[in-house]
């Protein structure tokens, strides 16, 4: 099923479910008003949910309506925990070769994670507000899931079983503060604004098509588009260079704590590998960030030339099945300066 969460005035909205091909909604009102809600009462709640969404589908829901976009906020609007990893770790490995240095070995087998801010998400169609285009703004293509309660301890394959929900990020970057910030050891924080997740949050089931399941273990085998000011910059393949899959990530924080029913676990940016033409590296697939391009034309041109995003600039991120319609809606927002 897909699910998302409506504007009212409030700070957690109102819960509703929305059509497989995003054509229509209907409110939630009976069985839940709020996503927190039925995540933790997920086996009790989630069935009655999935009547509703058959129904809907089916045509027959006596009061749906039409679904908007822009009346979304995230579809958790704020959560207990937002953790952010760097699964891919081609993305890790073009900004240490930018910089002249090696990726660190623990890299390769212990995942990278940040604890982000989750008590202010944005919706799929918000404005990105920040006081200073010197902050070097960048947009950040990603796959999150929300997960169950998964104990402390768990292995990855343990972790997998509490993945409840999948959606898209914009993990919104401001690359100029985030020298200084790594520089004092404690991790990014002024350096990352309030992310914004897309329009609908989906159950596992609805990555399979026809039979075909794009969910692989963990990861999610589909292409990631990135759309900036109009022009597509990234179709970057999720699936295959996943490094850890989404129960290792689960898993990384399970290692010292309970990870609670409602949080949100991300990918990191989404990056595929080089590919030789003429002796000459290549990104045919693009790029699911502005830092990965400027990385790149470090790499080949000795300095970046593609500039960070500017008051006005736009960003859309989407994700399309195996069928051709869009998966979770898209994210689609406007770069907006602090009023």
């Amino acid at each position: 099923m897909k699910l998302a969460t409506y504007k009212d005035g409030s700070r957690d909205g109102q819960l509703v479910v929305v059509s497989r091909d995003l054509s229509t909604a209907h409110y939630a009102t009976g069985i839940a008003m709020r996503m927190q809600q039925v995540l933790d009462d997920w086996s009790f709640l989630s069935h009655q949910l999935q009547d509703l969404y058959q129904t809907l589908n089916s045509g027959k829901a006596r009061h749906a309506f039409p679904f908007d976009p822009t009346m979304c906020m995230a579809p958790l609007p704020r959560a207990y925990q937002w953790a952010d990893g760097s699964a891919y770790l081609n993305h890790v490995e073009l900004v240490r070769k930018a910089r002249n240095s090696e990726v660190p070995a623990s890299f390769y087998t212990d995942p990278l994670m940040y604890q982000g801010g989750s008590d202010d998400f944005i919706g799929p169609r918000d404005d990105v507000v920040v006081p200073s285009e010197e902050f070097g703004i960048d947009f950040e293509a990603e796959i999150a899931v929300v997960t169950a309660d998964v104990p402390m301890g768990s292995s990855p394959e343990q972790a997998l079983d509490g993945i409840r929900l999948v959606m898209l990020v914009n993990d919104v970057s401001l690359r100029n503060l985030i020298p200084a910030e790594l520089a004092k050891g404690f991790g990014f924080f002024q350096s990352k604004p309030a992310t914004a997740f897309s329009p609908v949050a989906v159950t596992l089931d609805e990555l399979v098509f026809n039979g075909d399941s794009a969910w692989d273990h963990g990861r999610v085998n589909l292409t990631l588009q990135s759309t900036w000011n109009g022009r597509t910059v990234g179709l970057c393949e999720a699936g295959p260079e996943m490094t850890f899959h989404f129960g290792q990530l689960i898993a990384h924080i399970c290692k010292t704590r309970n990870v609670r029913a409602g949080s949100i676990v991300g990918s990191g940016t989404v990056s595929n590998k080089s590919v030789e033409v003429d002796g000459r590296p290549q990104w045919p697939r693009g790029y699911s960030c502005i830092a990965e391009k400027r990385c790149i034309e470090t790499i080949l041109d000795g300095q970046p030339s593609t500039p960070f995003m500017k008051f006005g600039d736009t960003i859309r991120i989407e994700m399309k099945g195996k069928d051709g319609q869009s998966l979770f809606g898209a994210i689609d927002q406007k770069i907006a300066p602090q009023p």
